[in-house]
């Protein structure tokens, strides 16, 4: 088999092509998380916590005054904000969506009989009409 079909059988399998709409979807759906972060959550939390923008910060290591070589230690600690933020409001869509396509618990069907149970008791029965 040439690398051609192999390769042709490998996009063909379902799998493959189901991992891709999920990257699709998955970008597509990012896009949207963080403009809910920026544009819906962050402003309120800034105004709450003072305006205080983390990305500003940083210090200098070297370079010269025109162009200074800096550590944004700021924008990593924005970075972890967003993260955090972003893991909360996915874990609570995930929570609402779970509760909301929750399915009533199935109730476990009966035990099937001990067939060794059944014919003793049978007997037993047999037995006590016979007298």
């Amino acid at each position: 088999m040439s690398i051609l079909q192999e390769f042709k059988g490998f996009i063909a399998r379902g799998n493959v092509v189901d991992l891709a709409v999920g990257v699709v979807v998955g970008a597509a759906f990012g896009k949207i998380v963080d403009s809910f972060v920026k544009d819906v959550i962050t402003p309120p939390l800034g105004l709450l916590i003072g305006g205080v923008d983390f990305s500003s910060l940083k210090i200098a290591i070297g370079g010269s005054a025109t162009a200074p070589v800096t550590l944004n230690y700021g924008l990593f600690v924005q970075a972890i904000f967003n993260f955090l933020i972003i893991a909360a409001a996915i874990f609570l869509l995930v929570k609402i969506v779970m509760m909301a396509t929750r399915k009533p618990p199935v109730a476990a069907p009966a035990p099937a009989p001990d067939l060794h149970l059944a014919v003793l008791t049978e007997i037993r029965d047999t037995l006590r009409s016979k007298g």
